[in-house]
């Protein structure tokens, strides 16, 4: 039996892939909404749009309170988040998203948050653990590229024709 490891924050990750940590988070700047989807009680899926910040060498996710998504987070905090595709197949920096845990935060990095963003109040302040990181793009007009990184391991690239 494989256990999974331990999920890891944004700054383990930027330090273990930096390459396509960099990739990420310029994908994730390109659009200012994205696709988050959490487990609703009955655990279907729902997906809601969100938008998402780096600060302070973390992946933050803010929302409304009393909002679907914070109260599926409260109960279950396992996620997936989908950077916005854009228009058309370019996508710039391919395809990415990310999967793990949402942990909200109460203390002193949400009012460090709190300052350098002024979200308006009142708000839940999320922050990332990943389980996964995946990036999709096209190369050379030939191949699909896939890379798939989790806690502990490389960077595994399939590429497909």
């Amino acid at each position: 039996m494989t256990t999974n490891p331990a999920p890891v924050d944004w700054a383990a990750f930027r330090t273990a892939e930096p390459v396509l940590a960099t990739t990420v988070e310029e994908r994730f700047a390109q659009h200012t909404h994205h696709v988050l989807a959490t487990l609703r009680r009955d655990g279907s899926p729902r997906t809601s749009g969100i938008e998402v910040r780096f600060h302070e060498g973390e992946l933050w996710l803010g929302m409304m309170p009393g909002s679907l998504k914070v109260l599926d987070l409260k109960r279950d905090p396992r996620f997936a988040l989908q950077a916005n595709p854009g228009e058309g197949t370019g996508m710039g920096g391919g395809d990415v998203r990310v999967s793990g845990r949402a942990i909200e935060e109460h203390g002193p990095l949400k009012a460090s948050y709190v300052k350098e963003v002024e979200p308006p109040e009142p708000f839940h302040l999320f922050r990332v653990e990943l389980t996964d990181v995946t990036r999709t793009f096209v190369e050379d007009e030939t191949y699909l590229v896939v890379e798939v990184w989790r806690p502990g391991g490389p960077v595994r690239v399939i590429k497909r024709t």
